[in-house]
């Protein structure tokens, strides 16, 4: 009931759900499911909350009972991280992220990623038997991240990602996702 009421409270009441045929047409969405992090240094495990938008992004890490851990809303003005009581402000999203979190995730490629897709600067490694990425390659930095695709699923009538891991050096993330949905600012 808890993580019911968390997540009704959230402010994305001007979309509504919408139907598409393939992933990439989907320009806002909505994901919950968990996310694993891992590295040397620190290691956490949450459930994880994602309102995609073309123009931002409302991510939030939160408990089994739905308290928030951490919130990170960006948007053409910059963003904001709210954790432990306080709420911090940067122009790009990915600096305050990583200036709050001991482990650099990469937030900028996490939508095409958790989405089943490729940016022209990663390279697919292999593809499924119904041609879904199996594995793929970001090549846009010094240090590559490998995105594992490790199950698909069928949501809301599209083939997305069911889990991923996505390794770098000593950084590895699972992504569980558990809810997809395509959304459309209402008319």
């Amino acid at each position: 009931m808890l993580m019911l009421n968390g997540c009704s409270s959230l402010k994305h009441t001007n979309f509504e759900p919408v139907s598409v045929n393939h992933v990439a047409q989907a320009q806002h969405w909505e994901l919950k499911g968990k996310i694993a992090v891992r590295s040397n240094t620190d290691k956490f495990s949450t459930n994880l909350y994602w309102f995609h938008q073309a123009q931002g992004d409302d991510l939030r890490l939160t408990t089994m009972i739905g308290t928030n851990l951490l919130v990170l809303d960006s948007g053409p003005q910059g963003a904001t991280l709210t954790a432990n009581g306080e709420t911090y402000f940067d122009k790009d999203p990915q600096t305050l992220l990583d200036s709050m979190v001991s482990i650099h995730i990469p937030l900028d490629r996490l939508p095409l990623w958790i989405t089943g897709q490729a940016s022209s600067e990663d390279k697919v490694i292999s593809y499924n038997a119904d041609g879904t990425i199996k594995q793929l390659i970001s090549e846009q930095t010094a240090s590559h991240w490998q995105v594992d695709f490790r199950s698909w699923q069928i949501l809301q009538g599209i083939q997305i990602p069911r889990q991923i891991i996505i390794v770098r050096d000593d950084v590895q993330i699972k992504i569980q996702n558990n809810q997809w949905q395509a959304m459309q600012p209402i008319q």
